[in-house]
């Protein structure tokens, strides 16, 4: 089995509920997972793990709209937890990201350009909760014979996306998900994932599973 380390928790969201329901998605194809909200202390030594999700919501939260938040939930990542993470992309490590990780470490300017983009106040924005459907682009083995789905979640909008990011799936000519080689590991980054009904879609859990092992090295062919 594969180790990951899912890095959790924030307001907004049920992350008890969708890091356990990625956790599960990701067993079935050979991934153990442990879950944690102390991301600071979890990354303040050197990585174990082969993979390392951010399921999380966790940013400085500078505009006043947040400001009764922000004891609870403000905050910067160390410099050791940035060290941590390039070295874990240095050994070759994989970095799964989702939803909400582009709004995370607002204070890390090397975030997205790890990342491939980011949230950006106020420009990004997103239509309220509900259906959308999500169209798959080929020619990367992530995606590569999935067909198009609808599910239930949020569709982040105008991100800032690095130049060199090719989508792997879209809505409404929005970018969902990329993959990219970052150092000499890789990382995923995935839009969706509000709550755990974005987890139920079949594809999208394919999509998922293909992501956790492209980003391992492993075959992905067969796999959904």
């Amino acid at each position: 089995m594969a180790r990951n380390l899912i890095l959790s928790g924030g307001p907004f969201h049920d992350f008890d509920a969708t890091s356990a329901a990625l956790a599960e998605v990701l067993a079935d194809v050979g991934v153990e997972s442990e879950i944690t909200e102390d991301i600071a202390g979890a990354l303040s030594e050197p990585s174990e793990v082969q993979l390392i999700t951010f399921n999380a919501l966790r940013w400085q939260m500078n505009a006043d709209r947040f400001a009764g938040l922000r004891d609870r939930w403000s905050f910067r990542l160390p410099a050791a937890a940035r060290t941590t993470l390039l070295d874990h992309l240095d050994r070759g490590g994989g970095l799964l990201c989702m939803h909400s990780a582009s709004i995370c470490f607002d204070d890390w300017q090397g975030w997205p350009r790890v990342l491939g983009g980011c949230w950006t106040w106020p420009k990004s924005h997103h239509p309220p909760l509900g259906w959308t459907g999500v169209r798959v682009h080929g020619g990367h083995p992530i995606v590569d014979g999935l067909r198009d789905f609808d599910l239930v979640d949020e569709v982040y909008s105008d991100l800032d996306v690095l130049p060199d990011v090719r989508p792997l799936a879209s809505s409404g000519g929005q970018p969902l998900a990329w993959a990219r080689p970052v150092r000499r590991g890789r990382v995923f980054y995935d839009a969706l994932g509000h709550d755990t009904r974005s987890y139920d879609n079949e594809i999208h859990r394919s999509l998922l599973q293909r992501a956790a092992l492209w980003l391992l090295k492993r075959p992905v062919t067969g796999t959904g």
